[in-house]
Formats: C-alpha cells, sequence, structure tokens
C-alpha cells in the first residue's frame, strides 16, 4: 500500500544536507542570566559569544525597573500602540531615546529586525534607487527587497563602487537611500561613514544607518559610530536596538519628527506588531541611564578590545578590520570553525563557530565578542586556549 502523501516529507533530506555541510543549527538551552559566564545545555562556560556589551543584560537595576514596572503596568501590552496606546514607560523610553541621540523624536519597534524590516520599505518603493553595502545585517537585506525598489549593492565599505552605483543609478530615480551599518556585526569593523555622508550629500539621497552594535559603545555619548566620526548631522535615520549593550530587548528609529510620524504610519512592522512590554521599556530606560552615567563602561571596553586584537594578531590569527568589541577570527570553511569552537568548549570557552548563511561560504569564523564584565583571567585563558588549537 502506498504511504500517504505527506507535504513536508522534502524536509528530512534537506536537514540531512545541511548536517552534513556542517550548516545545520540546533536550539540550545541557557541555564543562567546572560554574562561573562554562561550555562549552556548544563555546562558552565566563559562566554565570548553575547552582544551583552556593557554588561547590562543581568544588571539588578535593570530587574527593578522592569519589576515596579510589571506592577504598575501589568505584562502584556494587549495591541498595537495605534489601538490601545503604548504605555507611559514606553512613551517615556522613546523621549529618553531622542535625547540620547540628539533627535526630535524616536520610535520603539518589537525588534531591532523589525525596525530596518518596517523602515527601509516606508521610505523606498518601486521607482526609487536603494544603494547598500554587501555586508549589510539581514535585517537590512530583507527590507530592501520588501521595498520593491531598485537596489543596487555596493562592495563592502567601498565607498568608491558606491559613488559609480549612484552616478549611474541616482538620477534617474525618484528617492535615492543609502543603507549601512555603522558597525559590521560579523567582522566588527566599522562603515567609512564620512565618506558616505559626503556621497549621500551630493547626490542628494537619504542616509540609513543601523548602529545596533554600536548604541552604547561607541562615541562620546554612546549614540554610535556616526557620533564617533563625526558625522550625526548627514545622518537622516538612526537604527538601534535595545537588545545588545543595552541589555533589554526591542528596537527603534530617531529623527526628525515627520520621520517618525510616517514610520508610525506606514511601517508595517510597527503599525501591526503588539506594542512592546512596558516592563522591558522601564529597564531599558534604566540601562539609558547607565550609559549616561557610567562612561567608563564603553570606554574600558574599547580599549581592552583594543589590546586583544593586537595579541590575537601578533599571534598570527587573522582578525580581518575589527575596530570594535567584535573580534573574528577568520578560518576559511564552516567544518574548520566549528571544529575550532568544539575544541574551545573542551576547555571551558563558547565561541561560536560563524558559517554561512550568516557569512560567506569562504569566510567561516570565529566571533569573539568581548563584554564589560569579562577580566583579564579570562582573556589570558581564551588567549593560552587558541594557542593549543592554532
Amino acid at each position: 500500500m502506498t504511504p500517504p502523501f505527506d507535504p513536508l516529507g522534502w524536509l528530512d533530506a534537506e536537514l540531512t544536507s545541511l548536517g552534513e555541510a556542517q550548516l545545520l543549527r540546533s536550539l540550545r538551552t541557557r541555564g543562567t542570566a546572560q554574562g561573562p559566564t554562561i550555562a549552556l545545555d548544563g555546562r558552565t562556560l566563559i562566554n565570548f559569544g553575547s552582544n551583552d556589551y556593557l554588561s547590562l543584560a543581568g544588571d539588578p537595576r535593570l530587574a527593578v525597573a522592569a519589576h515596579a514596572a510589571i506592577e504598575a503596568e501589568g505584562v502584556g501590552s494587549g495591541a498595537s500602540p495605534l489601538v490601545t496606546g503604548r504605555g507611559e514607560s514606553q512613551r517615556q523610553l522613546e523621549a529618553a531615546l531622542a535625547q540620547l541621540e540628539g533627535c526630535e523624536a524616536a520610535l520603539l519597534f518589537p525588534s531591532g529586525f523589525a525596525a530596518n524590516a518596517g523602515t527601509v520599505p516606508a521610505l523606498a518603493g518601486r521607482g526609487d534607487a536603494i544603494f547598500a553595502d554587501a555586508k549589510n545585517h539581514a535585517s537590512l537585506i530583507d527590507g530592501c527587497r520588501l521595498s520593491k525598489a531598485e537596489t543596487h549593492i555596493y562592495r563592502h565599505a567601498d565607498c568608491d563602487h558606491l559613488a559609480e552605483l549612484l552616478a549611474a543609478n541616482g538620477p534617474a530615480a525618484r528617492r535615492r537611500l543609502i543603507v549601512t551599518d555603522g558597525l559590521f556585526s560579523m567582522d566588527g569593523d566599522l562603515a567609512p561613514l564620512e565618506s558616505i555622508a559626503e556621497l549621500a550629500a551630493r547626490h542628494e539621497a537619504m542616509l540609513l544607518v543601523d548602529e545596533a552594535h554600536a548604541t552604547g559603545v561607541f562615541g562620546p555619548h554612546g549614540r554610535g559610530v556616526a557620533e564617533a566620526l563625526g558625522v550625526e548631522h548627514a545622518v537622516d535615520v538612526r537604527v538601534g536596538t535595545l537588545s545588545k549593550a543595552l541589555g533589554c530587548g526591542g528596537g527603534f528609529v530617531a529623527g526628525k519628527r515627520t520621520l517618525i510620524d510616517w514610520l508610525a504610519n506606514r511601517a508595517r512592522s510597527y503599525v501591526f506588531s503588539t506594542a512592546q512590554p512596558g516592563s522591558v521599556a522601564s529597564a531599558a530606560l534604566a540601562a539609558i541611564e547607565i550609559v549616561k552615567t557610567e562612561p567608563h563602561r564603553r570606554q574600558r571596553l574599547l580599549a581592552e578590545a583594543n589590546k586583544l586584537r593586537q595579541r590575537l594578531a601578533a599571534a598570527g590569527w587573522n582578525v580581518g578590520a575589527s575596530a570594535s568589541p567584535i573580534i573574528p577570527i577568520f578560518v576559511g570553511t564552516p567544518q574548520r570553525a566549528m571544529q575550532l569552537s568544539a575544541a574551545l568548549a573542551e576547555q571551558g570557552l563558547f565561541v561560536p563557530g560563524i558559517r554561512p548563511p550568516t557569512v560567506p561560504s569562504d569566510e567561516s569564523l570565529l566571533r569573539i565578542s568581548l563584554t564589560f564584565g569579562h577580566r583579564g583571567e579570562m582573556i589570558d585563558r581564551l588567549l593560552a586556549a587558541l594557542g593549543t588549537i592554532h
């Protein structure tokens, strides 16, 4: 008797293929708060895989703020902020983010991914042209695809190529939008925002910079790479996240009031998403206050990251053009990345192997993410372990 047709039967073979190529991911369970050490599947490791750059995710001050908000506002938000309204904590957070960013207004999104995926299509559509860095985050890539605009990809951080594309494709477009990460999440390098800003002005293009991994970390006030490089005035759309250095969850866009009013009406990931819980917003408010009052966190973090990059390069590891707490060790193949990651785990260190589709097939890497909570002995232990597997 012929077995009944299984519409999902093809998945078994596809999952097997992913496994054979060392590209199959599996869900793991974390048993502790996020911090410089982490318990994964019951095993405690020194944690070099987190984006908790300022070590705020487990800060008790954030927990106290979240608990107070639950007592005052409950747990859930109920509906889209356009339907049942945003909570008082969300209103305060948007005001605090606008102040932090030095902008007229800010808008909260459920995640940084949602912020990018909703904002790009709200700003560009058919008849428009988008110019995007080849190594932009997936959320920016998907936002470009959703927009239906003509998207032109320039070689990573190559402003000469960007200039060529703008000259060739910009004049015929109704509107032009340049989108780039400020700090690239895998390579750890910074976008050449001075040159990009000059090109945006010359070609009358809007400039969107995603500062997800740089918010709280770069710049005198922790605004990101644009502030650090002195080109904030040229950035029309600032995207950030609360889930990395700020230790919470959610994303935001900051800019002119007209921009925020437009996104509140036309960014589908905002219009059709339930509002962020008040507890998360209140925790983020506490995190922003820490960013403002404890600049030594980002200052020490950047200094330690610079030292670690130098020590890794001196030991013969390829760290690329990293200029941040994100330090890649390029190893080539997915198989090599996962082998090295497993070998480090055997020595009590969690350093994730990064492979396609996150990075190109020949650029698999170990991604070291340094945080304020890492101490000298932890870094020394990492370097010693790397020395045994070189």
